[in-house]
């Protein structure tokens, strides 16, 4: 019972803090769907990532919140309805209610059927940017927790390779803890420019931050060291 009294407190503390979070209020007032859409907003305006008439492909997309701010970005008046000034295409293994604008595929990228949808939507087009707020369930097992966040992020990497712009931008969650390092080389190799960031709306407790890799290195110039930045 006093484990179950403990877990009580701790909820209602959690759901204290949440109720009264800035970004939940604003994501309230502004239209969001979850608060995760001002951390995008905060890496876009950081690195001038999305431009008018983009392909973005948000990968990891529901509850949406991150697709709705890609529809205001690309929106001539910033609307979340109207005009469209470039191409939106999620995915998800979840449903997730339609964004106006947004070309929505639930399923696995990695499942024939699934790839076979995107490519139709991607009508041989290359992406602009990739963002991807996938995430596992954790376990609490660090090791284990650890591998998941990199596979994740592998699958990812490898997405961008197949369809972003040589010049493109990818945009990933990762965790602090077992296997950062790992990850940033994997980016470091991949990606001419590499910066973390953790925007001001990531929780202070939360051990998330997120990568930034821009420019994919070509094989030609893997070799060359001076095109590597931290």
């Amino acid at each position: 019972m006093k484990v179950k009294t403990k877990s009580k407190k701790v909820n209602k503390a959690w759901l204290n803090d949440h109720v009264n979070d800035t970004y939940v209020k604003l994501a309230l007032r502004e239209g969001y769907r979850a608060r995760a859409a001002y951390k995008l907003k905060e890496i876009d305006e950081t690195f001038g990532l999305i431009r008018p008439g983009d392909l973005v492909v948000d990968l990891g997309s529901a509850p949406g919140a991150w697709s709705q701010y890609l529809r205001r970005r690309l929106s001539p008046s910033g609307a979340a309805v109207g005009a469209l000034n470039g191409t939106i295409i999620a995915l998800d293994l979840l449903p997730m209610e339609p964004v106006e604008g947004v070309h929505f595929i639930q399923g696995d990228f990695r499942e024939n059927e699934v790839a076979a949808l995107l490519e139709a939507a991607l009508q041989g087009r290359s992406a602009d940017v990739v963002v991807s707020d996938m995430a596992p369930n954790l376990s609490g097992i660090e090791s284990s927790d650890a591998a998941r966040i990199t596979h994740l992020i592998e699958l990812a990497i490898e997405f961008a390779q197949n369809h972003l712009k040589p010049q493109g931008a990818l945009v990933v969650k990762v965790f602090h803890g077992s296997g950062y390092s790992q990850i940033v080389k994997m980016f470091k190799e991949t990606f001419k420019v590499v910066k973390p960031i953790k925007p001001k709306s990531s929780r202070d407790k939360s051990s998330e931050t997120f990568l930034v890799g821009m420019g994919l290195i070509t094989p030609l110039a893997v070799a060359n060291s001076s095109l590597f930045e931290g």
